[in-house]
Protein backbone atom coordinates (compact mmCIF):
# COMPACT_ATOMS: atom_id res chain seq x y z
CA UNK A 1 0.00 0.00 0.00
CA UNK A 2 2.46 2.32 0.74
CA UNK A 3 4.47 1.57 -2.42
CA UNK A 4 1.19 2.60 -4.30
CA UNK A 5 0.88 5.59 -2.33
CA UNK A 6 4.95 6.48 -3.54
CA UNK A 7 4.02 5.56 -6.57
CA UNK A 8 0.88 8.21 -6.89
CA UNK A 9 2.78 10.92 -5.33
CA UNK A 10 5.49 10.57 -8.02
CA UNK A 11 3.25 10.30 -10.92
CA UNK A 12 1.21 13.66 -9.73
CA UNK A 13 5.42 15.42 -9.24
CA UNK A 14 5.91 14.39 -12.72
CA UNK A 15 2.48 15.83 -13.83
CA UNK A 16 2.51 19.32 -12.39
CA UNK A 17 6.49 19.29 -13.83
CA UNK A 18 4.53 18.54 -17.09
CA UNK A 19 2.32 21.39 -16.66
CA UNK A 20 4.65 23.96 -15.54
CA UNK A 21 6.68 23.23 -18.39
CA UNK A 22 4.10 23.47 -20.48
CA UNK A 23 2.75 26.50 -19.19
CA UNK A 24 5.95 28.26 -19.46
CA UNK A 25 6.53 27.29 -23.13
CA UNK A 26 2.70 28.50 -23.40
CA UNK A 27 3.24 31.73 -21.50
CA UNK A 28 6.23 32.61 -24.11
CA UNK A 29 4.15 32.06 -26.96
CA UNK A 30 0.67 33.48 -26.30
CA UNK A 31 1.41 35.12 -23.12
CA UNK A 32 -0.11 34.39 -19.64
CA UNK A 33 -4.14 34.80 -20.27
CA UNK A 34 -3.58 31.81 -23.14
CA UNK A 35 -6.94 29.36 -22.85
CA UNK A 36 -6.00 26.38 -20.31
CA UNK A 37 -6.80 24.22 -22.83
CA UNK A 38 -3.60 25.05 -24.90
CA UNK A 39 -1.47 24.16 -21.74
CA UNK A 40 -3.51 21.35 -20.94
CA UNK A 41 -3.14 20.14 -24.68
CA UNK A 42 0.80 20.89 -24.37
CA UNK A 43 0.67 19.22 -21.37
CA UNK A 44 -0.84 15.82 -22.93
CA UNK A 45 -3.70 16.02 -19.80
CA UNK A 46 -7.15 17.35 -19.65
CA UNK A 47 -7.96 20.78 -18.45
CA UNK A 48 -9.57 19.50 -15.12
CA UNK A 49 -5.76 18.07 -14.07
CA UNK A 50 -4.20 21.74 -14.39
CA UNK A 51 -6.96 23.09 -12.43
CA UNK A 52 -6.70 19.80 -9.77
CA UNK A 53 -2.97 21.08 -9.78
CA UNK A 54 -3.24 24.75 -9.76
CA UNK A 55 -6.74 25.79 -8.78
CA UNK A 56 -6.22 29.40 -10.27
CA UNK A 57 -4.85 30.82 -13.26
CA UNK A 58 -2.98 33.22 -10.32
CA UNK A 59 -1.35 30.05 -8.93
CA UNK A 60 -0.65 28.34 -12.10
CA UNK A 61 1.47 32.07 -13.15
CA UNK A 62 2.66 32.57 -9.88
CA UNK A 63 3.90 28.61 -10.00
CA UNK A 64 5.44 29.02 -13.33
CA UNK A 65 7.84 32.34 -12.61
CA UNK A 66 8.45 30.86 -9.20
CA UNK A 67 10.16 28.07 -10.60
CA UNK A 68 11.84 29.91 -13.42
CA UNK A 69 13.15 32.42 -10.41
CA UNK A 70 14.47 29.81 -8.50
CA UNK A 71 16.47 28.23 -11.22
CA UNK A 72 17.71 32.09 -11.42
CA UNK A 73 18.77 32.26 -8.10
CA UNK A 74 20.45 29.13 -7.77
CA UNK A 75 22.59 29.62 -10.97
CA UNK A 76 24.16 32.80 -8.85
CA UNK A 77 26.16 30.38 -6.25
CA UNK A 78 26.90 27.97 -8.93
CA UNK A 79 28.30 30.90 -11.28
CA UNK A 80 30.35 32.22 -8.56
CA UNK A 81 31.90 28.43 -8.09
CA UNK A 82 32.22 27.86 -11.81
CA UNK A 83 33.88 31.76 -13.09
CA UNK A 84 37.15 33.21 -13.09
CA UNK A 85 36.05 35.80 -11.13
CA UNK A 86 33.21 37.16 -9.68
CA UNK A 87 32.43 40.31 -12.35
CA UNK A 88 32.31 37.48 -14.93
CA UNK A 89 29.59 35.56 -12.85
CA UNK A 90 27.92 38.53 -12.03
CA UNK A 91 27.65 39.02 -15.87
CA UNK A 92 26.46 35.80 -16.77
CA UNK A 93 23.80 35.95 -13.73
CA UNK A 94 22.80 39.25 -15.07
CA UNK A 95 22.64 37.84 -18.74
CA UNK A 96 20.51 34.92 -17.61
CA UNK A 97 18.40 37.52 -15.56
CA UNK A 98 17.90 39.54 -18.91
CA UNK A 99 16.69 36.39 -20.98
CA UNK A 100 14.36 35.32 -18.39
CA UNK A 101 12.95 38.89 -18.25
CA UNK A 102 12.42 39.60 -22.00
CA UNK A 103 11.85 35.84 -23.11
CA UNK A 104 8.84 35.41 -20.82
CA UNK A 105 6.35 37.22 -22.47
CA UNK A 106 3.21 38.10 -19.97
CA UNK A 107 5.82 38.63 -16.81
CA UNK A 108 5.48 42.44 -17.38
CA UNK A 109 1.30 41.78 -17.06
CA UNK A 110 1.29 39.14 -14.62
CA UNK A 111 3.54 41.78 -12.28
CA UNK A 112 0.92 45.23 -12.46
CA UNK A 113 -2.10 42.88 -12.72
CA UNK A 114 -4.64 43.82 -10.63
CA UNK A 115 -5.83 40.15 -10.24
CA UNK A 116 -5.32 39.87 -6.14
CA UNK A 117 -3.57 36.37 -6.44
CA UNK A 118 -0.37 37.69 -8.68
CA UNK A 119 -0.28 40.50 -5.85
CA UNK A 120 2.74 38.37 -4.35
CA UNK A 121 5.07 37.70 -7.93
CA UNK A 122 6.69 41.20 -7.34
CA UNK A 123 7.38 40.08 -4.07
CA UNK A 124 8.22 36.46 -4.95
CA UNK A 125 11.40 38.22 -7.28
CA UNK A 126 12.39 40.45 -4.79
CA UNK A 127 12.68 38.32 -2.09
CA UNK A 128 14.18 35.23 -4.15
CA UNK A 129 16.72 37.37 -6.63
CA UNK A 130 18.21 40.27 -4.70
CA UNK A 131 19.78 37.94 -2.43
CA UNK A 132 21.48 36.43 -5.27
CA UNK A 133 22.56 39.38 -7.07
CA UNK A 134 23.46 40.49 -3.87
CA UNK A 135 25.44 37.49 -3.37
CA UNK A 136 27.41 38.20 -6.48
CA UNK A 137 27.53 42.10 -5.89
CA UNK A 138 29.68 41.16 -2.07
CA UNK A 139 32.46 39.16 -4.11
CA UNK A 140 32.50 41.17 -6.72
CA UNK A 141 33.43 44.65 -4.06
CA UNK A 142 35.32 42.08 -2.11
CA UNK A 143 37.06 41.25 -5.23
CA UNK A 144 37.39 45.50 -5.54
CA UNK A 145 35.81 44.54 -9.42
CA UNK A 146 32.95 46.60 -8.88
CA UNK A 147 31.86 49.89 -6.64
CA UNK A 148 30.93 49.36 -3.06
CA UNK A 149 27.75 51.76 -3.32
CA UNK A 150 25.89 49.58 -6.18
CA UNK A 151 23.18 47.74 -4.31
CA UNK A 152 21.54 44.28 -5.50
CA UNK A 153 17.88 46.20 -5.91
CA UNK A 154 18.99 48.84 -7.49
CA UNK A 155 21.01 47.16 -9.81
CA UNK A 156 17.95 44.37 -10.40
CA UNK A 157 15.72 47.52 -11.36
CA UNK A 158 17.87 49.01 -13.44
CA UNK A 159 18.33 46.14 -15.99
CA UNK A 160 14.18 45.35 -15.49
CA UNK A 161 14.12 48.81 -16.45
CA UNK A 162 16.38 48.19 -19.60
CA UNK A 163 14.47 45.44 -20.40
CA UNK A 164 10.97 46.89 -21.33
CA UNK A 165 11.37 45.71 -25.05
CA UNK A 166 9.07 47.39 -27.93
CA UNK A 167 8.93 47.29 -31.90
CA UNK A 168 12.38 49.02 -32.25
CA UNK A 169 14.28 47.97 -28.87
CA UNK A 170 14.32 44.18 -28.54
CA UNK A 171 16.21 41.59 -26.05
CA UNK A 172 20.06 42.35 -28.04
CA UNK A 173 19.13 45.94 -27.28
CA UNK A 174 18.57 44.95 -23.95
CA UNK A 175 21.56 43.26 -23.57
CA UNK A 176 23.60 46.17 -25.00
CA UNK A 177 22.64 47.90 -22.22
CA UNK A 178 22.97 46.15 -19.60
CA UNK A 179 26.73 45.17 -20.50
CA UNK A 180 26.81 49.30 -20.60
CA UNK A 181 25.03 49.45 -16.89
CA UNK A 182 27.07 46.75 -16.11
CA UNK A 183 30.49 48.43 -16.89
CA UNK A 184 29.25 51.94 -15.48
CA UNK A 185 29.10 49.92 -11.95
CA UNK A 186 32.88 48.83 -12.53
CA UNK A 187 35.50 50.12 -9.91
CA UNK A 188 37.81 53.20 -11.87
CA UNK A 189 40.69 51.29 -10.77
Amino acid sequence: MAESAGVRREQARRTREGVLEAAAAVFVAQGVQAPVREIAHRAEVGVGTVYRHFPTRADLVTAVYRHQIDACAELAPRLLAACDTPSTALHRWTGAFVDFLVTKHGLGAALGSEDPGLENLHAVMVDTLVPACAELLGACVDAGEVRADVTAYTLMRAVGNLCITGPDYDQADARRMVDLLLTGCRTTS
